[in-house]
């Protein structure tokens, strides 16, 4: 009895009992014991399947995806569910039963309330975790831990889900105009680009492939890319061809030389010449930024920006790269390709032709100001 609580080590029936009772009362663990001994009775002769917990359901899905890259936002979701369901027989997990988590998320006492998109994603683990329950994992008499998988319903993303907002040449001009230095470069190379916030974070020199007939260079992003965490990889788990227009490349130009791993460093290099990078360039700079591009909109059109422009995001240049390529001509199948979308090709595998092909289509929006071709993008007018 270490450390005063009662432990079990008994054999029953061929089978060993090794566990704590929590208790340092005897009359209690006795009771324990006498109640684990009929549990195991039964089950012996009468068939009776254990009741499984949605704790111990989600400690072993947990266990069996640890490898895989969004670990960590699978665990995040498993703690924000188990104070509602974690003592929960996962024969009782419904919708009911997961009210109170959303309306929790939906309608907090403290903080912002999410989108209906997050809540979906805890709910589509729930979902998944409730199959593996009914068409995985088994007992030790080989029967499923669940014989049906109730109907869990999903909110509609529609009604709370932002849409993107490209931007207008003058737009991006007046926005960029306020972002600090690092932004500015920054966000000017994502939106010749298309890349992800993280592909321009973490952008690496050792990643880039010289085109000597084309006279440029490509990145080529490895499927293993670690993004915001270490095991994070490429959205899609393919490569990613990024193809340098005009202003593209002369960003890349000018950062050669900066640092000898990333293309993008953030502060100065310590005493080991190793610099920094940033996690996200959605950060309070960009915020601020964002607050002063609104009031400088209102001050040369005495009239408010449009509500987007006023809550644009880092990754509304990715659409606005995508937008401007389709106004411009440029086919649906070049345009995955520039935008890093899957379409069954292998990156890797593009030739000099094909290459020029996508630098001539990305050029075409290789422009920093409203100097460019008019792309007019239609935009309800704002009462």
């Amino acid at each position: 009895m270490p450390s005063g609580i009662w432990k079990i080590d008994k054999k029953y029936r061929g089978e060993r009992i090794q566990e704590s009772t929590g208790t340092r009362d005897r009359a209690e663990a006795e009771q324990y014991l006498i109640h684990l001994l009929e549990k195991r009775r039964e089950r012996k002769i009468y068939g009776v399947r254990d009741v499984r917990t949605w704790r111990e359901a989600s400690i072993k899905f947990l266990m069996e995806v640890k490898d895989q890259p969004s670990i960590h936002i699978s665990a995040t979701y498993m703690a924000q569910l188990d104070p509602f369901i974690g003592d929960m027989p996962i024969t009782h997990i419904d919708d009911d039963a997961l009210a109170p988590y959303i309306k929790s998320k939906l309608n907090p006492l403290k903080g912002r309330p999410v989108t209906n998109r997050t809540v979906n994603i805890a709910l589509q683990r729930v979902i998944r975790v409730l199959n593996l329950c009914a068409r995985k994992w088994r007992d030790e008499q080989k029967r499923p831990w669940l014989d049906t998988v109730p109907m869990i319903s999903l909110l509609d993303e529609r009604t709370s889900a932002r849409k993107p907002y490209p931007l207008s040449w003058e737009e991006q001009t007046i926005l960029f105009s306020q972002l600090p230095e690092h932004l500015q470069i920054m966000g000017m190379f994502k939106v010749n680009t298309g890349c992800r916030e993280q592909e321009v974070c973490k952008l690496q020199w050792d990643w880039e492939i010289a085109v000597p007939e084309l006279e440029t260079s490509v990145f080529l992003i490895p499927a293993g890319f670690g993004g915001r965490s270490e095991k994070a990889g490429v959205k899609n788990r393919d490569e990613r061809l990024v193809v340098l227009n005009d202003v593209a490349k002369s960003i890349i130009e000018k950062q050669r030389g900066q640092h000898a791993k990333h293309v993008f460093p953030f502060g100065k290099p310590d005493e080991h010449g190793v610099g920094t990078t940033i996690n996200r360039m959605n950060d309070s700079a960009w915020k601020r930024a964002r607050i002063r591009a609104t009031k400088k909109w209102l001050e040369t059109h005495i009239r408010k920006a449009h509500d987007g422009f006023t809550r644009i995001r880092v990754h509304d240049l990715k659409h606005t790269f995508g937008r401007r390529l389709r106004a411009a001509g440029v086919t649906e199948e070049d345009r995955k390709a520039l935008l890093g979308h899957k379409n069954g090709s292998i990156t890797s595998h593009y030739s000099a032709a094909e290459l020029d092909q996508l630098i001539t289509a990305a050029n075409k929006v290789s422009v920093t100001d409203s100097r460019a071709p008019a792309l007019t993008i239609l935009k309800r007018r704002q009462g």
